[in-house]
């Protein structure tokens, strides 16, 4: 099952703030369990004071890496060692790399050709290669983004409105036309499609897909929210299960 790899968690501090580290394993443990819990970066800078409590917490292991040299990042390089390393010793079935920094772009890609899960976890300005280089890319700030209400009337938890759709990040109109493309190659005589099977293919076409990123907590609620599909609820043999199926209006 998915959500029981080991997964190796590596954390650039450079490019991270403390603020998120709740949102990022709680993320986590949504794909895994993280086995290897690890940040880098130059641990006698002040700017990086305000990582000590929240590396207790989640017991953290820093690693040090001194600035050798003015311009260059010694912190990636440290990081990008131990990633390797890790794979080598097969202890782990996926990465977590957490950054905006697109110097791991290649790191994720020789993961991933190694047959490893790669997550990448970082703010909307991460650049476009790291995150077509992850399996899935998740936005820091969409996971730390405020219910507006806990909940709505219906029950479901609604979220802030999210920001337009940034470099990286499949506008509204984009994705309409994905799901229209999906559906066509994936449906029934009938016209239907598994909405399962939708979702799949969408997170396999855009990496930093997630429905948060358009203030849906679920896949349901924002393919209604597009007008353009008929969703259609199926029993199954489980009557505490029922499936999904959408169809082009």
């Amino acid at each position: 099952m998915e959500n029981d790899k080991k997964i190796a968690v590596l954390i650039d501090a450079d490019n991270v703030s403390e603020k998120y580290i709740k949102y990022i394993f709680d993320e986590i443990s949504n794909h895994g369990i993280p086995t290897y819990k690890r940040i880098y970066g130059d641990w006698t800078k002040p700017q990086l004071a305000s990582w000590k409590t929240v590396l207790l917490n989640y017991s953290i292991t820093p690693i040090q890496q001194y600035s050798y040299t003015t311009g260059k990042n010694a912190t990636d390089a440290a990081l990008i060692i131990d990633a390797m390393d890790i794979l080598y010793s097969k202890n782990v079935d996926g990465f977590c790399i957490v950054s905006s920094d697109s110097d791991f772009t290649k790191l994720a890609s020789r993961l991933r050709e190694a047959g490893m899960y790669v997550i990448g976890m970082g703010e909307k300005k991460t650049p476009q290669p790291f995150i077509a280089a992850c399996e899935k890319f998740k936005y820091l700030e969409v996971l730390a983004a405020i219910p507006a209400d806990t909940f709505s009337t219906n029950g479901t938890k609604k979220f802030e409105k999210q920001e337009p759709p940034q470099d990286g990040m499949a506008n509204i109109e984009e994705l309409t036309e994905a799901i229209r493309t999906i559906v066509t190659d994936c449906s029934d005589e009938d016209g239907w499609a598994f909405l399962g099977e939708v979702g799949k293919r969408l997170n396999k076409r855009y990496p930093d897909f997630d429905t948060r990123n358009y203030g849906h907590a679920k896949l349901t609620p924002l393919i209604s929210s597009l007008k353009k599909f008929e969703i259609q609820s199926r029993r199954t043999s489980n009557p505490n299960i029922t499936h999904k199926y959408i169809k082009i209006k």
